[in-house]
């Protein structure tokens, strides 16, 4: 069973979660790793979600807030044995969720070309691919991503 927890970067599943995240990206990105990883700084951000199979950590992500109106997706990361069941989307979707709570309009996210996994998980789930923004323009590995929130109408 799938249970997710809101938390922060002090985490020590999620620290330990984005340790394995950096280490398959350094291996995917080969020299271009240098690059992203000073973007990937984990500490004090403060929306956090981790993903525990029967209480075994198996997958993580993070927003961060952007500009007033925008969360940034962040640190998306599944173990190898646990990915294609549903958790990356899982997780994905409760961070837009506490977006929408916060009163943000919108995710915004960067992938590589290398990432084909999480570039087919963004477009499943209703993102549409921008042009490069901030430290991602002009970067040739790189792909930006953005989804509009819906906001959740009373009942």
């Amino acid at each position: 069973m799938i249970n997710l927890i809101r938390t922060d970067s002090e985490n020590s599943d999620f620290d330990k979660l984005v340790r394995d995240l950096d280490a398959e990206l350094a291996e995917r990105d080969g020299v271009d790793h240098s690059f992203y990883a000073h973007f990937n700084k984990t500490n004090k951000i403060k929306f956090v979600v981790v993903a525990y199979e029967n209480e075994r950590p198996a997958g993580c992500g993070a927003i961060r807030e952007y500009d007033s109106n925008t969360m940034e997706v962040k640190r998306m990361y599944i173990i190898p044995e646990f990915r294609k069941n549903g958790i990356a989307t899982r997780i994905l979707s409760a961070l837009e969720n506490w977006a929408i709570e916060m009163s943000f309009a919108k995710c915004i996210l960067e992938t590589g070309k290398r990432q084909p996994e999480a570039i087919q998980l963004y477009k499943k789930t209703g993102y549409h691919q921008v042009p490069n923004y901030g430290q991602y323009a002009g970067i040739e590995n790189s792909l930006c991503f953005e989804k509009e929130l819906k906001q959740n109408s009373p009942h």
